[in-house]
């Protein structure tokens, strides 16, 4: 089964974000308000993912997040993976990032 996608500009005003990227990547730059949860996390700290709306899930360009979905979708959650992830939102479509490092924030 293939897990549901979606385009950066597809995406709604009101999305809930789970950036599944490691610490640092996350450090650097992210979306403002997005959930953060390594994807070697994600299993035992399932509990802090949204529950009943539809999660954006977010990596550096799609593979992470494309597993992270799969396992969530299969235990009752509604993941969407972000095509092209940070890549995409940042790079590609010029959205805004926040970082948690005092720097400039970065998509690394």
């Amino acid at each position: 089964m293939s897990e549901p996608t979606v385009t950066v500009p597809e995406i709604p005003d009101d999305a809930v974000f789970l950036d599944v990227r490691e610490d640092f990547e996350f450090e650097a730059g992210h979306i403002e308000g997005a959930h953060h949860i390594p994807l070697s996390e994600l299993e035992p700290r399932y509990g802090d993912v949204p529950v009943d709306v539809d999660v954006y899930v977010m990596c550096r360009s799609g593979g992470r997040a494309l597993r992270a979905a799969a396992w969530l979708n299969l235990n009752g959650f509604d993941a969407i993976v972000v095509e092209g992830g940070m890549g995409a939102w940042n790079l590609d479509h010029g959205r805004p990032i926040v970082s948690e490092n005092g720097q400039e924030p970065t998509v690394v």
